[in-house]
């Protein structure tokens, strides 16, 4: 099979647009929706089981490096990121983040099935309640800090998402403002996609060779999701400002229950 025929780049190219244009339409990462999509894409191109759920993973990190650069730059044009919060964060971030890939790539196909099913189904509850921890503390000590970048960039290695289902509610929940700790965590996206995907190649590196992959990154997909989802964000962000997003923000949190059923179920 060619490493790239029109049937595929379309399937790509379609996931790549919706799930742009859901991240500037609701604020959500992509990997939520990038996994099961790019698991049955794989899938119905014969890569080995055993290898796919963790493939699907790894590409949806790396395509986040490039829709976090996008969406970081606006939001420092307003002032927003805290980036004496990013360095304070980053270390512990970049621990988790290959921990946990190593975590994850030594993890039955089954476990973790059931670990993205849980995130999924977590993060679709907390859309639905759209519950805002209230502000009760500043930020912890230097341990506090590393510790809580250290969950989040594992957390994030293990389902492929940028992380902001765990670190937005930990910035509010120590007084930052909610513009700021979406900004904040927006930026924190980069380094958690970095070093998540650097750790899949490094724990892939003894594959043997499968078609257009490198160790557990699924080159391909890396470049058409990439291309088409840094695209169609700007167009999402646009239409949230004249929408009212949180009939949508339901709507889709029912597909999530749906998504997490199917990975219980598979």
């Amino acid at each position: 099979m060619p490493l790239f025929d029109l049937p595929l780049v379309l399937e790509l190219a379609a996931l790549g647009l919706c799930t742009g244009f859901l991240a500037g339409l609701l604020g959500i990462g992509g990997g939520m929706i990038m996994v099961p999509f790019m698991l049955m894409i794989l899938t119905a191109r014969g890569y080995p089981a055993e290898h796919g759920l963790k493939m699907a993973v790894a590409t949806s990190l790396a395509t986040i490096c490039f829709t976090s650069l996008s969406s970081v730059y606006a939001h420092h044009q307003r002032g927003a990121v805290q980036w004496r919060l990013v360095r304070l964060l980053a270390p512990g971030i970049l621990a988790g983040s290959v921990l946990g890939a190593q975590v994850a790539v030594g993890m039955p196909v089954k476990v973790m099935s059931i670990v993205f099913a849980v995130f999924v189904a977590f993060s679709a509850t907390q859309m639905l309640l759209n519950r805002k921890p209230k502000p009760s503390r500043t930020l912890p000590g230097a341990a506090g800090i590393f510790g809580a970048g250290a969950v989040i960039g594992g957390v994030s290695a293990l389902v492929g998402a940028g992380g902001a289902f765990v670190s937005v509610p930990f910035m509010t929940w120590c007084n930052v403002k909610i513009h700021e700790a979406v900004a904040t965590s927006a930026a924190l996206g980069f380094p958690i996609a970095l070093f998540g995907t650097a750790g899949y190649i490094w724990a892939g590196r003894a594959l043997e060779p499968m078609p257009g992959a490198f160790g557990y990154l699924y080159l391909p997909g890396l470049l058409v999701i990439s291309l088409a989802s840094v695209t169609m964000a700007p167009l999402g962000a646009r239409t949230a400002h004249r929408l009212d997003v949180r009939p949508l923000r339901k709507l889709f949190a029912m597909m999530l229950y749906a998504l997490a059923a199917y990975f219980l179920l598979r």
